[in-house]
C-alpha cells in the first residue's frame, strides 16, 4: 500500500499467510505496538475486553479528500478528553483504522473514492457557479434605468408592477409584441393609435422601463422629437398626457409643445413661478407670441424633482376654458380666448419662444397621449387610478407602458 498520494487503481493483493503484510513483522504484534492497542487502551481504543462502538468513530473512509487524511491516531481520547501524539510511521504503512473496526480487513478501492472526491468538488463548483450567476443577474435587473410608474391608462392601476406590460391597443396596427419604434427605423417613434410617427433628436434616447420604453433627454439642444404635421387641432377641444420625470432643478423644460414658427400653439411642462419650478400649461392666443396674449394654469409647491408624475392638461372649446391636472388632481382652471393655430409639428421636449428654441427636457418620458375630446375633474381622477369607464380611445399615443 502506498501513502496515499499516488494511488493505484486497483487494490492490493491479500498478503501470503504468516508473513505480516502490509508492513507487518512476521510473528504475533507486540502489545501496543504499530498501531493495536494496549491492555490500558492507549492510541484512542478501549480498554481491552471492551469493544469499541463504530458509532461514535469517524469512519477515515467517509472524508472528504482521502488524499488529506487525518491520521487515525489523532482522534480525541474518550476518557481524558486529550489528543495522543502519533507513533512513528514505519516504512511502507498507513494505517487507517484497527482491527477490530468493520471493514478494516477489506483492501481500500481508491479509484471509487477519488471519483466520489472528484464528483463532490464538480458538485460545489456548479453550486457556486450558479450562484454567482444568480447574483450578477439580480444587480443587473436592478440596475435598469427605472424612473416612473405606470397606472394612468383608464384600465391598469397604479399599484400594478411597471415590468408587467398591458396588451397592446386593439386598434393598434401591430398585436405583436410592444415596439417603440417602427420597424426598420429605431429613429421614429411608432404611434399606437394612429399613424403620426415621431422623429427623435440626437439626444433623446428610447430606453427601457421594464418591459416597455420610455425616452431620455440629457437637457439639451438636442433632446427632442417632432412629428411630421400638427397633431392637435388646438380650434376644438382636446387633451393632452403624459408620464414625466423631471431631473432637472431649475429653468424651463418642456415635455410637449405644438408649433415651429414664431411661437408656440400650447405647451405643459416646468417653468420657473415666483423665483421656484412648477408644473404649468400655457396656451398663446395672439400671433406674435407675446406675454399679454398668452394664458396659463401652474400648480405650485409641489415636488418637481426626480419625481414621477402624471400630468393632463385638457382645452374645452364649448366652456373656452383651459385646464391643468397633476397626479388626477386639478391644479387648476381659467378661461381664455380661442388658442391661436401655430404652424408646425408637434413637439416633445422643446417649445418655440420667439423664433428661438427653449426648455430642452432632462429627464425622461412616456404614455404620451391625445384625446379629442377635454377630460373632466372625474375623467381625470379616473384615469389616474385605472378606473376610467368607458375608457375612451387617444387619436395618438407613443411610448405606451
Amino acid at each position: 500500500m502506498t501513502d496515499g498520494t499516488n494511488p493505484p487503481s486497483h487494490p492490493q493483493p491479500e498478503p501470503a499467510p504468516g508473513s505480516g503484510g502490509y508492513g507487518f513483522p512476521p510473528g504475533p504484534p507486540a502489545q501496543g505496538g504499530y498501531g493495536y492497542p494496549s491492555s490500558a487502551g492507549s492510541y484512542g481504543y478501549p480498554p481491552a475486553g471492551q469493544q469499541p462502538n463504530p458509532y461514535q468513530q469517524q469512519d477515515a473512509y467517509q472524508q472528504h479528500d482521502p488524499y488529506q487524511q487525518q491520521d487515525a491516531y489523532q482522534q480525541q481520547d474518550a476518557g481524558g478528553g486529550q489528543q495522543w501524539p502519533p507513533t512513528p510511521a514505519q516504512p511502507g504503512f498507513t494505517r487507517l483504522a484497527g482491527p477490530d473496526l468493520p471493514g478494516a480487513s477489506e483492501p481500500v478501492d481508491w479509484e471509487a473514492m477519488a471519483s466520489r472526491s472528484a464528483a463532490e468538488r464538480r458538485r460545489k463548483r456548479l453550486w457556486m457557479l450558479g450562484g454567482g450567476i444568480t447574483v450578477l443577474a439580480l444587480l443587473a435587473g436592478g440596475g435598469t434605468f427605472f424612473l416612473m410608474g405606470s397606472g394612468d391608462d383608464g384600465g391598469q392601476p397604479d399599484a400594478q408592477p411597471t415590468n408587467s406590460s398591458p396588451p397592446e391597443p386593439e386598434d393598434s396596427k401591430s398585436p405583436g409584441a410592444y415596439t417603440a419604434t417602427v420597424a426598420g427605423d429605431d429613429t421614429l417613434l411608432r404611434d399606437s393609435y394612429g399613424s403620426m410617427g415621431m422623429r427623435l433628436g440626437p439626444d433623446l434616447k428610447v430606453g427601457p422601463l421594464g418591459k416597455r420604453f420610455q425616452v431620455v433627454g440629457r437637457g439639451n439642444g438636442n433632446s427632442w422629437a417632432q412629428s411630421a404635421e400638427p397633431v392637435v387641432d388646438v380650434t376644438k377641444s382636446f387633451t393632452v398626457t403624459a408620464r414625466a420625470y423631471n431631473s432637472a432643478a431649475k429653468g424651463s423644460r418642456i415635455v410637449m409643445s405644438q408649433g415651429d414658427g414664431e411661437s408656440f400653439s400650447f405647451e405643459l411642462g416646468v417653468n420657473e413661478v415666483n423665483g421656484k419650478q412648477a408644473w404649468i400649461f400655457r396656451v398663446q392666443t395672439g400671433d406674435k407670441g407675446a406675454a399679454a396674449t398668452t394664458r396659463t394654469v401652474t400648480a405650485e409647491g409641489l415636488s418637481m424633482v426626480k419625481t414621477p408624475t402624471l400630468l393632463m392638461a385638457t382645452y374645452d372649446a364649448e366652456k373656452k376654458a383651459i385646464a391643468l391636472y397633476v397626479d388626477g388632481k386639478k391644479a387648476g382652471e381659467t378661461p381664455v380666448p380661442p388658442i391661436w393655430q401655430a404652424p408646425g409639428p408637434l413637439q416633445l421636449g422643446r417649445s418655440k419662444h420667439h423664433n428661438i428654441w427653449t426648455g430642452p427636457w432632462q429627464g425622461a418620458l412616456h404614455n404620451i397621449k391625445v384625446y379629442n375630446m377635454a377630460f373632466t375633474a372625474e375623467q381625470a381622477a379616473g384615469y389616474k387610478q385605472g378606473k376610467l369607464e368607458p375608457a375612451p380611445k387617444p387619436t395618438h399615443a407613443w411610448l405606451l407602458t
